[in-house]
């Protein structure tokens, strides 16, 4: 396989898959480009190899011990002040909270996990709801609450928000539409014999949302921060104090990061050189994964992982241009493998100036409650009942 074929499989691709395609953000040359290293190591190239390539270059070091502040505490008099700060930017309408819903729960069944229930008859999509009918009645006005979909996800939940009754200012946006690829390169194939198309992560946020018009018109209005969370982490809800600890911080982003506890892996905060997309290096405190650690690197010093509930000030939402790593990961389509390339929305914090808040991670006051399987949503069951009672989802 090389360029001329791949681009000759390319322009072949039914009319009705391109417009989907074309309508959620594909890009062919981009795909083309991250096809090269394929054919490289097809050919043999040693030098095409995934996880060199993955890792960042320079010196990479620890966060220090001031550069992750503690979330406000609830019962003192810093969390009042700060929930102040909060929940009067909220009332003015500068706050909206944008949910990730694009996943399918493959290892709960196949299913869309927005649909799947809770905890004693409730989806995570209906308290995700009953959490914004709360907040927007404490705010005296709607509090926007943007669902980013994917090409799975998005039927199901635009037919449930409906069924349910949801309000004007509750909206839908998908994310990007990608084509697999098989390990050399080539368009990958289902069963049926059509090109295997997947949603290329998370990182698709920032780019749907400014494509779908929800993200200019909120800042048009007034609107001035952007809480992001996913779905199936219901201990990541809205919160006057953080918000207001955002705020002081004037930085760009914050990060939610929980405690480690044995066995936890993830993205971690780390001092790295960071190229913008006008080729600007500028050292920031970022979030990495694990694989794009320099070989060495300790990452079980850093005692705090990333949560993937972010924070972000809107007009550099709107503005700031990212250059997004593209991430080649393999994927079992029934039987075969094939490999798709996703970005990270942690990758904001190498673009902008960003903060990080040590949030908790037990009991109501818990904050990062995630959900991939039964056995997780067995085990956190109680844990999640317990916040959403005490947060306005019963």
């Amino acid at each position: 396989m090389n360029e001329t074929q791949l681009r000759a499989d390319l322009a072949k691709v039914a009319p009705a898959l391109r417009a989907r395609l074309d309508a959620a953000g594909f890009d062919a040359e981009r795909l083309v480009t991250l096809a090269a290293p394929l054919w490289a190591r097809a050919r043999g190239d040693a030098t095409a190899d995934r996880d060199e390539r993955n890792r960042v270059r320079g010196v990479v070091e620890a966060p220090r011990e001031e550069d992750v502040r503690d979330a406000p505490v609830a019962g003192t008099a810093e969390h009042e002040r700060l929930a102040g700060i909060g929940l009067a930017a909220i009332r003015r309408g500068e706050l909206a909270l944008c949910v990730m819903a694009g996943g399918m729960a493959t290892r709960m069944g196949g299913v869309v996990k927005a649909l799947v229930e809770a905890f004693d008859g409730h989806t995570f999509l209906e308290l995700r709801l009953r959490e914004n009918a709360s907040w927007s009645g404490r705010a005296g006005q709607p509090v926007p609450l943007w669902l980013m979909t994917s090409d799975a996800t998005e039927a199901p939940i635009r037919d449930a928000l409906a069924k349910a009754g949801a309000p004007a200012h509750v909206a839908t946006f998908t994310q990007d539409l990608g084509l697999r690829l098989t390990r050399e390169g080539a368009i990958f194939f289902d069963e049926e014999g059509h090109p295997s198309t997947y949603a290329p992560g998370h990182g698709d946020l920032p780019d749907a949302l400014r494509r779908s018009g929800l993200l200019s018109t909120f800042v048009a209005a007034g609107g001035k921060h952007v809480w992001i969370a996913n779905l199936d982490n219901l201990g990541a809800t809205i919160d006057a104090a953080l918000l207001g600890q955002f705020i002081e911080t004037g930085a760009d982003v914050m990060v939610e990061a929980a405690p480690k506890v044995a066995g936890d892996k993830g993205g971690i905060p780390v001092w790295a050189d960071a190229e913008d997309a006008e080729g600007h290096v500028t050292r920031r405190l970022q979030v990495l994964e694990e694989f794009r650690l320099p070989k060495g690197f300790d990452a079980a010093a850093v005692r705090v992982f990333n949560t993937n509930t972010f924070l972000v000030r809107a007009e550099a939402a709107l503005r700031t241009k990212v250059r997004w790593n593209w991430f080649e990961v393999e994927k079992k389509v029934g039987e075969r493998t094939a490999v798709q390339f996703e970005r990270l929305l942690q990758e904001l914090t190498a673009a902008m100036p960003a903060a990080y808040a040590r949030v908790p991670r037990d009991g109501a006051v818990a904050r990062f409650l995630p959900v991939k399987d039964y056995d997780e949503l067995a085990k956190r069951q109680d844990d999640i009942r317990a916040v959403a009672a005490a947060r306005g989802m019963l």
